[in-house]
């Protein structure tokens, strides 16, 4: 089903746009921000601030980063590859696949993982996280996604019905990790570089494993630490395992997201299929998020918490106007309404 996407036309935007582009990338609450704006065949590629602190080094437009659970729409879509060619059902249940993991693992299916009405405990929030000494202690830590299963799954679901209810966690996308490779014999980064990453040519795109570096140009992310900021770019990204470890650039994910949604990687009832949210009303499908901006315009996608990274990508259904911007907040301030701003003068100008 994985077809070649020809690369964008690089054009410059019309100097209004984007000077306008530029003037909403400076207001995002960060350290250092960089995206990038399609409109057909023009493109805008921006970035602000500084790419460490302490430093006036520019934020390089082509800069990697940690992308979070934007990896949340590359496995889907792997899950979905496999579905289209008849090697799981999305109505497999996790006891399928993971006999004797999961509680209650005969009820709960693939399709509830992908889309978060499985339950399941988030494991994020076993974790200790920032001010907290144990987390700066974990910097290099190397986890296994059985050992971050086990700690969700020694608390209670959050709701007794799977499918009943929707609630975010990332318990579900370790468990779906793990189907793939029972499934495939190979790990979900295996399958994302073979199925996605090489196939559309995402040269600034890797799967990182335990490896705790960023390759190639990049921002420095930090995370607070006695009122100031420490520099946490370095970090095991096994802390996320297969719910938000992907490195990659704001090119690339727009490239994804023109191929997923422009009917390359799916078939269209597979594609059709990630856009129905899980609960009725609701905006997350299969690793498929959505959300109106303020012109009305419906855009599909998702976004990232990388700790120390934040990323934002979506795209309209036709994949004609794109956005992805990555910023390295100044935390605890949050990017998200200052994103919003930006993602609306990208969409709506």
């Amino acid at each position: 089903m994985v077809a070649l996407v020809t690369a964008a036309v690089t054009a410059v935007v019309p100097a209004s746009g984007g000077a306008d582009l530029q003037k909403g990338l400076d207001g995002v609450a960060s350290i250092g921000a960089l995206a990038e704006v399609r409109n057909g065949a023009q493109v805008w590629r921006g970035s602000s601030g500084v790419a460490e602190l302490g430093t006036s080094r520019k934020v390089p437009v082509d800069g990697r980063f940690r992308a979070g659970s934007i990896t949340k729409t590359f496995v889907a879509t792997v899950v979905l590859q496999l579905v289209a060619e008849g090697k799981i059902r999305l109505d497999d249940s996790v006891e399928r696949w993971l006999p004797g993991v999961v509680p209650n693992g005969e009820n709960i299916t693939v399709r509830q993982l992908l889309n978060h009405t499985s339950g399941l405990y988030d494991y994020k929030n076993t974790l200790p996280m920032p001010p907290s000494e144990e987390f700066y202690a974990l910097q290099y830590r190397t986890w296994t996604a059985s050992e971050q299963i086990e700690r969700a799954l020694a608390n209670p679901p959050v709701f007794d019905k799977p499918g009943s209810q929707y609630n975010y966690s990332n318990t579900n996308y370790l468990l779906v990790g793990e189907i793939i490779k029972k499934v495939t014999g190979r790990t979900y980064s295996e399958e994302i570089e073979r199925r996605i990453i090489r196939p559309l040519g995402l040269h600034g795109t890797t799967m990182p494993g335990a490896s705790t570096r960023i390759p190639g140009p990049h921002p420095h992310g930090y995370v607070p630490k006695d009122g100031g900021q420490l520099d946490f770019t370095e970090m095991n990204p096994t802390l996320f395992g297969a719910g938000g470890d992907i490195i990659s650039t704001t090119h690339d994910l727009n490239r994804f997201f023109a191929a997923l949604l422009g009917g390359h990687l799916l078939p269209a009832r597979l594609l059709n299929a990630m856009k129905q949210p899980g609960t009725e009303g609701g905006t997350y499908g299969l690793g498929l998020s959505w959300h109106k901006t303020a012109c009305n315009v419906r855009v599909y996608g998702n976004d990232g918490d990388a700790l120390a990274y934040q990323a934002y990508s979506f795209s309209t259904a036709d994949t004609r106007r794109q956005a992805t911007i990555a910023v390295t907040p100044h935390l605890p301030t949050n990017p998200d309404a200052t994103v919003d701003i930006f993602l609306d003068k990208a969409f709506c100008s």
